[in-house]
């Protein structure tokens, strides 16, 4: 056989690997695609049915109209405290709560953005997880809400929450201001101003429009204020600024000129008042997960139907019993600074505010309404009480019913939920009760079935539980087995043998066999999914976890051979296997863990450092100061995990953090530059000596860095004094940005002087993009990955001393393909992997919705652009990730092993993580831990794609690297 007839054969082999790994790549981003989908058809399908009647109501509207007040992002506890000369914020809700109605703590349930918490305030349920597809301003479903049901609705405010319920509703008048009022740069308490205003010219058009007018002095009307101001200063000045204290006052101002002003334009006395909030606002001025800042509202009711103030007696404690639909439990302890201790205090669950307004005007509650209505706040007879608690009921009992029907018409063996099987019984006792007029009876009995249909409901939700379970986890399994068999045939030395005995492995006809049989199984279980009128997801789960099964038995045979070869292998050689998986199954525990408590990051390099240390010294006494290096990098990096995840602000350390970047770059060129004549160094450096040892673009790079630090003090202290950011300074901060990121491009190829240029290049974004000590992060991170290259670069050359150097560089120089992959390279992906957490929570826990500093854009953009912001946001999170995706390639290279081997690795190692946080999802307790369970699983999931997309945006600047081929100095010894 020729040496061209090999060489053929290779290529051929090549680019049959490559076509099997970008099916695999796009195998792998669908399932992960679909399995990640699959958490909310398990947990949290969408409560939404339709074809349920209106349970009408059956006594007289104690209100013919209501007023609703919402003040977006307005937190209970800055609402509610006094001010530290002993005043209160809000004079005017505060006399109504002492004087006219009654006040709670409404609680919030995430995620706690605007459109989810005007969801449960005005239809009475908890938003469909499939509405963040549509960044919670679109329905992704149609529902019903006491705007449907009232008969005519005012609306102004926001443009991101009027049209929503508003748009669509022919019987509404409604406005909103445009997006560019939404400046998070100025105080923007005037868009509260411009809703009252709104409302106020509405009403003196009223008095030269007669059809207007009318449209007004019906009954079932409902006026909404969305006041958004506080939400906006809340985001840009943070909770404790004056702005956004300031802004409460404001609020509270409104609330009383609109009660004023209805008051003296009705004349009736028969209007009702809601005051409350969609969501809180965390300490940095964010939103959106379950802290209790975030979860905790307001709530004021006053006027027709509504109840007076409970005084209290000496001694009364309140019942702690306010409960989730879930049954979290709230804490309803009043605090002692908020001076409410002797008024009665009536919390509720945000949703129960909708049949609460439903009620108060005499309108059906919201067919999809989970909510209880809240009898503590409405001033009603026994008997109405009764009635009020049963049309409640029986709506929430028809939603369940809906849902029994459903199932039951699509299922070969349905399961009915037992305890309601006697529901119409429990309805002809209620009656009894209420003919009776045992009011206590009825009610008890009303509360009994209440609870039973949320049960029932939640029932449905999870009917397919198990099925889907075990369905994905066949799936993950499958797909790992998979990836592991493609590892082993295309990227170990097991490779050539399988060539070699192809003819022996694979079988056609029994490979034909098996996809028949594969087919008709998934024809099978798609005709019985079919006649159960399952979603379209369901077939996508089965249908993907049997066609990987129907792969994996396809290659029995070579399964077989992999096992021989493992049985045949010395003892001694499976007891390493052995080990190393338990190492790295350790490792991955331990990162699983960490996403729980990342101080396990500064045990963790406190360690490294020590041993990556030892081990230097050991193999290579001459590198005491690079052993040295590498520990005092790992043990800098290992204080950023104990820093707050809170960042706070700190211009002046960003400034710094300029400086320390640039004394990183100058010390890694000081050693490009000095490296002559070292083998060692040859590994990471390529000599050129007819350039210069600092080039002209070094330089450039480095006045980049050291002008965007200016811009960062320039653009910082403007805003903060003027309120305002110039458009000079966006514009020089936008093109900094730019230029920076396309200057690596043109570095020299050699691996430290490319990686050199590509974190400078970076560096001039991110310091525009942090606040505070994150911008110290990025270079402690620089340091410890140039740690890794020095590691590796010992390594490898502890490996090879015990050839001879020149052997070493005719290997070096001659081998121009990949190796294979062996058991000790798995510490590359490994290390990648810790690296890459690092990464991720090295500045904060990024897996909470409400973590990202919102602030750090303004540098860049003031004007709410929400799209705008998140990419600059995330663009920011992934800029580390970046840095160590970048050595990762490099050392590929270095270590001349097969990237996408690596790469699969990588995905193997993260979904064994991907399955643990899969049983760790929660669809019960605090919803805190329910949507950490879910982030955690959702950010696992997502890496095959995200890894795989910041790998080709790495390649862009890696695929040129060079490594040294050792020419210069191949005698002196290693």
């Amino acid at each position: 056989m020729t040496a061209a007839t090999i060489f053929a054969g290779e290529e051929r082999q090549k680019q049959q690997i490559r076509r099997r790994e970008r099916w695999l790549v796009a195998l792998g981003i669908v399932l992960h695609a679909m399995f990640m989908l699959s958490i909310f058809d398990i947990y949290f399908k969408t409560p939404i049915v339709h074809g349920m009647d209106p349970v009408p109501q059956r006594f007289p509207a104690p209100a013919r109209r209501l007023v609703l007040l919402v003040a977006d992002g307005l937190r209970a506890d800055k609402f509610f405290e006094s001010e530290s000369d002993g005043r209160f914020r809000a004079p005017f809700l505060r006399s109504v709560m002492l004087e006219k109605g009654r006040w709670g703590v409404s609680h919030a349930r995430p995620p706690t953005e605007s459109r989810p918490g005007h969801v449960s305030i005005i239809a009475g349920f908890y938003e469909d997880p499939s509405a963040v597809t549509k960044g919670w301003k679109a329905n992704p479903v149609e529902f019903d809400s006491v705007f449907n049901r009232s008969r005519n609705t005012f609306a102004f405010g926001s443009p991101d929450i009027i049209p929503i319920f508003c748009s669509g509703l022919p019987h509404s008048i409604w406005a909103s201001y445009p997006h560019e009022f939404e400046n998070f740069a100025s105080d923007a308490s005037f868009l509260d101003q411009w809703t009252f205003d709104q409302f106020y010219s509405l009403l003196n058009r009223s008095y030269n429009d007669n059809k207007l007018k009318e449209l007004l002095l019906q009954d079932n009307l409902v006026i909404f204020l969305h006041l958004l101001g506080c939400d906006t200063n809340g985001h840009a000045h943070k909770p404790f600024s004056s702005i956004y204290l300031n802004n409460v006052k404001v609020v509270d101002q409104i609330a009383k000129n609109v009660y004023n002003m209805v008051e003296s334009y009705f004349k009736d006395n028969r209007t009702a008042y809601i005051f409350t909030a969609d969501h809180g606002m965390s300490d940095k001025g964010s939103h959106g997960d379950g802290h209790p800042t975030n979860t905790d509202t307001p709530l004021v009711a006053w006027g027709a139907g509504i109840k007076s103030p409970k005084w209290l007696s000496h001694g009364y404690h309140p019942d702690n019993n306010l409960h989730f639909v879930d049954n979290h439990k709230h804490g309803m302890a009043t605090p002692s600074e908020w001076g409410l201790t002797g008024i009665e205090r009536v919390d509720v669950n945000q949703a129960d505010i909708a049949p609460l307004m439903a009620t108060l005007v005499g309108l059906p509650c919201p067919v999809n309404s989970v909510g209880e209505l809240p009898l503590q706040y409405l001033q009603l007879n026994k008997g109405e009480e009764v009635e009020a608690a049963l049309a409640n009921t029986k709506e929430i009992l028809n939603q369940f019913l809906r849902k029994s029907q459903l199932k039951q018409l699509s299922s070969l063996k349905f399961r009915p939920f037992k305890p309601l099987a006697n529901y119409s019984t429990v309805l002809g006792q209620i009656d009894d009760f209420i003919s009776a007029r045992d009011y206590d009876a009825a009610i008890k009995s009303i509360e009994n079935l209440r609870r039973l249909s949320l049960s029932g409901i939640h029932y449905f939700q999870t009917y397919d539980w198990f099925m889907l379970m075990s369905t994905i986890i066949l799936g993950y399994v499958g797909w790992m087995i998979n990836l592991g068999i493609h590892i082993l045939q295309s990227h170990t030395s097991l490779a050539n043998l399988y060539v070699k005995k192809s003819h022996a492995v694979h079988h056609e006809t029994t490979m034909k066999k098996v996809y028949v049989a594969g087919g008709l199984l998934m024809g099978l279980i798609s005709f019985i999914l079919f006649i159960e009128k399952s979603p379209i997801l369901y077939h996508a789960y089965v249908l993907m976890t049997v066609f990987l099964w129907t792969r994996i038995f396809s290659k029995i045979k070579l399964l077989k051979m992999i096992w021989r070869l493992l049985y045949n292998r010395p003892l001694k050689a499976n007891v390493n296997l052995l080990a190393f998986s338990a190492l790295a199954f350790l490792i991955l525990e331990l990162l699983v863990t960490s996403f729980f408590e990342r101080k396990l990051y500064t045990w963790c390099f406190l360690f490294v450092g020590v041993v990556t240390a030892i081990f230097m010294v050991s193999f290579a006494p001459r590198r005491f100061l690079m052993a040295i290096y590498v520990l005092a990098a790992c043990w800098f990096l290992s204080i950023f995990t104990l820093m707050p995840a809170e960042i706070p602000d700190n211009t002046y350390l960003v400034v710094a953090s300029g400086a320390f970047v640039v004394l990183v770059a100058l010390s890694s060129m000081w050693f490009d530059a000095t490296s002559e004549g070292n083998t060692f160094k040859q590994l990471i450096t390529k000599f050129d000596r007819d350039k210069l040892k600092f080039p002209f673009l070094f330089y450039a790079q480095v006045l980049l860095v050291g002008l965007s630090s200016v811009m960062v003090l320039l653009s910082t202290s403007h805003r903060a004094e003027k309120r305002e950011l110039l458009v000079v300074h966006q514009l020089v901060n936008w093109l900094i940005f730019g230029i920076s990121m396309v200057l690596p491009l043109f570095s020299k190829t050699a691996l430290l002087s490319r990686l050199t240029s590509i974190f400078l290049g970076f560096a001039p974004p991110y310091l525009l993009l942090s606040i505070g000590y994150e911008a110290v992060f990025y270079s402690a991170l620089a340091l410890v990955l140039m740690g890794w290259i020095l590691v590796e670069c010992t390594i490898l050359c502890v490996t090879k001393s015990k050839e001879s150097l020149g052997n070493l560089e005719e290997k070096l120089i001659t081998r121009q393909h990949e190796s294979y992959l062996d058991l000790s390279h798995i510490r590359i992906p490994m290390a990648f992997m810790v690296l890459f957490n690092v990464a991720f929570f090295g500045t904060g826990n990024f897996a909470s919705i409400a973590s990202f500093e919102i602030s750090s854009v303004y540098r860049f953009i003031t004007i709410f652009s929400p799209f705008l912001m998140a990419a600059l946001l995330i663009f920011k999170l992934l800029i580390p990730f970046m840095l160590v995706i970048c050595v990762f390639s490099a050392l590929t290279k270095l270590l001349q092993v097969p990237r996408m081997g690596c790469y699969f690795l990588v995905i193997l190692f993260s979904d064994v993580m991907t399955i643990h946080f899969f049983f760790l999802v929660r669809n019960t307790g605090s919803w805190m831990e329910i949507g950490n369970s879910i982030s955690h699983f959702g950010i696992m999931s997502a890496q095959v794609v995200f890894i795989l997309l910041l790998f080709a945006l790495t390649n862009v600047y890696t695929k040129d690297i060079h490594v040294s081929s050792l020419q210069s100095s191949s005698r002196k010894k290693l």
